[in-house]
């Protein structure tokens, strides 16, 4: 199979820490151009790519594949001028700041002949992978209450576009893409949406808070996002007809070491049939100057003290 030529776009924390050093692992792959004035950073973490321009890279004739991961107002003018140069593209989450621009790029791809997708990670993660593979196995029952949480301390605004009034800035589009996604790949599209969306913190530019409900017949996803959450609760709650299903602590690249899990209250008529840990396994590869993750694209932390889950079942 021919090696397919890459360009990325953007070198900033999804470029450096997400996107180059899977490239790089990947033999069939070779990154050859990075968009960024990240000179020094990019000579350290993309080590013979040329640092150079995004017209630069979706004009050069040698390159097939076009990786976007700058600033969320940008993502769809990028795609839509790379696909019209006949590349292939791959876009970080989210896709575009409206379904519209979404619903453009697919027709603009469909047009041309070109693969177009969009990196969602954390379906990836191993915490996720767990859960999921508990779910299709069967293993506690009917589902009927589903619970994710993105949770964070950041009392204090942060410096950067994320906190600004942009199109796409806010924790809605930041953190609620993984925990939508997640949900409609376990259980497809809802026949209802709840969504409550707010700014909590002082001085707050940009959404900062969320809870949204998912309706599937009788069963409800909630997704929830906090930033001033200083002890969280569980990543995941899954409570079946069989048991449920409890995880601590985040897996992956957005939570740092993890965290072990708080003692698990067990109600009366249930007993603990498994602790997994660690979670779902990987193969692991090493980004420079970073920490371990496995080879599976997208990436997932591996290498750390793993936390772990625990599945409840009814006696």
């Amino acid at each position: 199979m021919k090696s397919l030529t890459v360009g990325l776009l953007g070198f900033g924390l999804a470029g450096s820490v997400f996107h180059a050093p899977l490239i790089r692992s990947e033999p069939r792959m070779r990154l050859t151009a990075v968009a960024s004035s990240r000179i020094d950073d990019i000579r350290r973490g993309a080590p013979g790519a040329e640092a150079t321009t995004a017209e630069a890279v979706i004009a050069d004739p040698d390159i097939d594949l076009v990786v976007i991961a700058t600033p969320n107002t940008s993502h769809a003018p990028l795609a839509r001028e790379a696909l019209l140069a006949g590349k292939h593209v791959v876009i970080d989450k989210p896709m575009a700041t409206s379904a519209a621009e979404a619903d453009e790029l697919i027709e603009l791809a469909k047009r041309q002949g070109r693969l177009l997708s969009v990196f969602h990670n954390r379906r990836w993660d191993n915490d996720f992978l767990t859960l999921r593979a508990c779910l299709e196995a069967g293993e506690i029952g009917r589902p009927y209450h589903y619970e994710a949480h993105y949770d964070r301390f950041r009392p204090q605004i942060k410096q950067g576009w994320r906190e600004r009034t942009l199109a796409g800035s806010g924790v809605l589009f930041d953190l609620g893409a993984h925990l939508i996604d997640q949900a409609l790949t376990l259980f497809g599209m809802p026949d209802r949406i709840l969504a409550d969306v707010g700014s909590q913190r002082p001085d707050a530019q940009v959404d900062d808070w969320f809870h949204i409900v998912l309706g599937y017949g009788p069963m409800r996803a909630i997704l929830h996002c906090g930033t001033v959450v200083c002890r969280p609760g569980p990543r995941f709650r899954l409570l079946c007809d069989g048991g449920s299903f409890l995880k601590h602590g985040m897996d992956g690249p957005g939570g740092g070491p993890a965290r072990r899990p708080h003692a698990d209250g067990t109600q009366a008529g249930a007993r603990t049939i498994r602790r997994i840990s660690p979670c779902w396994p990987g193969p692991t590869v090493r980004n420079a100057g970073w920490r371990p993750f496995p080879a599976t694209i997208p990436p997932t932390i591996a290498g750390l003290p793993p936390p772990s889950s625990t599945v409840l079942r009814r006696r």
